[in-house]
């Protein structure tokens, strides 16, 4: 029995079968519609005082019947097919409206969150116009049609990227006719115009492959009233970084400002509409958002927006598990990927898979998200109990170093400060560097040889390099790598360097500093270094120095103050000795 979708109470089977019947009907391939079927859709929404929608495909058949208006019975964006951006989806909506006006905006959204060939908007008379030699036949007084236009769609998203109106989406993204005749609109060309708007579309877009190692996104922040503007735009900056770190390209962000978090889908239910119009047009194939989302808001979004939805931890993990390179790295990263993932595999769909590459989907981890909940639990045992062994192993090697009375000094800092590239300068290691965040992850120790703090003669110290930290580090990941972590709260001393060319190198010296207070051991005194002078203002330089008077001003990649640098290590560790 064919389904009708909508607001279906208080209809008689009657009614329900002359629903029904529509799916028995079919429509000529090159007309938009005929006057018999049109007028039998007005009669029977004539009959139960309501609108009612009819879905057609390019060959005339109906595969969708729903009583309501169009936005009400849209087909859900992952039961259209798979279309990119220089196509429609080849799916028209013919539509009954009760009153006498032209579609509204949000009939108009819904053709566009579905990218659909025509809208179809059928003003019924309310009781069919008398024939001569028969009765009432005539319900339709007038038709609009209404399509997509594709040069307005890309100042359609450069609108939604722009501006942050409480409207809805404007108009300019579509084109509706004057009210016509059911004649006129019957003699129209259906495929005509399909194929003219998609040799338009095809010449506004030029259609790019998504391959599963570069996805195309679209990042979406929420401004909450606990943060600043400026705040909130180094956050979504810096998802930014981390979705290119993590291979993919960022087409556009976009946000609302929200007194609070809605708990169904994040942001509201226009915002939605939007985000989902936005990636459909611009042929995005994944959303991240700059919060945790719980596996009910994942799903909710995704059924909505039609595509694959994560977020921010889910990157950061995913980033981790394409750095790890050693084995008690990618130890770790299993780890934080299977204890983040447990608790969420009811969100990811009947078959609890997520697997095919891309974003949050890579790592040691990915292969165990289909198997039971209890097997992954077995398996995050054994690996703690690895971790354990691991953090005893550590702790072994750091009394054979305390042992011998070389004084250890670790670099921390915000992820990209430069860490790896001052430790490579000052000790010609040969540690991975590069423009992005979480370059490295595995810890790298080095001896270096400094003056010493009262005498001035030479003494070997150790330095570390840790993983960086950022802002609201997951807590699966500080679980999970408290064995490179606790490289921090065993070292004598601290680094702390800071990139003085961040405009938010503020903030990045008090997230640090958050995380080096919930240590469970208190670490010891720490060096304010500020890297990367050669890149920063004068202005920025000034108000540094004056906040922070006994820190150390440096570049790591143009060697500046690198001696100034090592004198000052060794007074920290001689202080640090004393002070221990």
């Amino acid at each position: 029995m064919e389904t009708i979708f909508g607001n279906l109470q208080g209809l008689k089977s009657s009614q329900l079968k002359q629903l029904q019947r529509l799916y028995h009907q079919r429509i000529p391939g090159d007309r938009i519609t005929t006057p018999e079927f049109s007028q039998r859709l007005a009669a029977i929404s004539t009959e139960i005082n309501q609108p009612v929608c009819a879905y057609l495909n390019r060959r005339g058949q109906v595969i969708r019947v729903g009583v309501g208006t169009p936005r009400q019975t849209q087909i859900p964006p992952l039961e259209l097919p798979r279309y990119g951006a220089e196509r429609l989806s080849g799916i028209r909506c013919i539509a009954t409206h009760l009153k006498p006006e032209p579609p509204n905006e949000t009939a108009l959204t819904a053709m566009a969150l579905q990218r659909l060939d025509a809208l179809v908007m059928l003003n019924i008379t309310g009781s069919g116009f008398q024939r001569r030699g028969g009765g009432a036949t005539g319900y339709v007084k007038e038709a609009y049609l209404a399509h997509l236009t594709p040069q307005d769609a890309r100042a359609l998203i450069t609108t939604l990227a722009l501006t942050e109106q409480k409207s809805n989406l404007p108009y300019t993204s579509w084109s509706v006719s004057p009210p016509m005749s059911l004649d006129m609109l019957t003699k129209q060309d259906f495929m005509d115009l399909v194929e003219g708007l998609e040799a338009e579309f095809r010449r506004e877009f030029v259609a790019q492959e998504v391959d599963a190692d570069h996805e195309r996104v679209l990042l979406v922040g929420v401004m909450t009233e606990d943060i600043t503007a400026q705040q909130f735009q180094d956050t979504l900056e810096e998802l930014g970084r981390l979705v290119e770190t993590a291979g993919g390209e960022v087409l556009q962000m976009m946000w609302q400002k929200r007194s609070r978090i809605h708990p169904q889908t994040v942001v509201g239910e226009g915002k939605v509409q939007e985000i989902a119009i936005a990636a459909q047009t611009l042929g995005a194939n994944l959303v991240v958002f700059d919060r945790d989302l719980s596996p009910a808001q994942v799903r909710n979004l995704e059924l909505q927006i039609g595509v694959r939805v994560v977020d921010r931890t889910e990157v950061i993990l995913d980033i981790f598990a394409q750095r790890a390179q050693s084995r008690a790295g990618k130890l770790q990263v299993e780890l934080a990927q299977l204890e983040y993932m447990l608790p969420r595999l009811t969100g990811r769909g009947q078959a609890m898979s997520r697997l095919g590459g891309g974003i949050g989907t890579r790592g040691p981890g990915e292969t165990k998200l289909e198997t039971e909940r209890r097997a992954i639990g077995r398996r995050i045992s054994r690996l703690q109990q690895e971790v354990n062994q691991l953090q005893a192993h550590r702790e072994r090697l750091r009394q054979r170093r305390q042992h011998q009375e070389v004084p250890s000094v670790a670099i921390v800092g915000y992820t990209n400060a430069g860490k790896s590239t001052l430790l490579n300068a000052l000790t010609n290691a040969e540690v991975y560097t590069a423009d992005q965040l979480f370059a490295t992850l595995d810890p790298t120790t080095r001896r270096l040889v400094v003056p010493h703090g009262e005498m001035g003669e030479p003494q070997e110290i150790l330095v570390t390099d840790t993983v960086g930290f950022i802002h609201e580090l997951p807590a699966s990941l500080m679980d999970a790598f408290r064995a490179t972590l606790e490289e921090v709260t065993e070292a004598d001393a601290l680094l702390h360097l800071v990139d003085l060319s961040h405009p938010a190198w503020l903030s990045h010296i008090r997230s640090v500093r958050e995380i080096l207070a919930q240590m469970p051991v208190t670490p010891g005194p720490a060096l304010v270094v500020f890297n990367k002078i050669d890149e920063a203002g004068s202005d920025t330089l000034a108000l540094a120095q004056e906040e922070f008077p006994l820190a150390v001003f440096i570049s790591a990649s143009k060697r500046l103050g690198l001696e100034t640098l090592r004198q000052r290590l060794g007074q920290l560790v001689q202080y640090a000795a004393s002070y221990g």
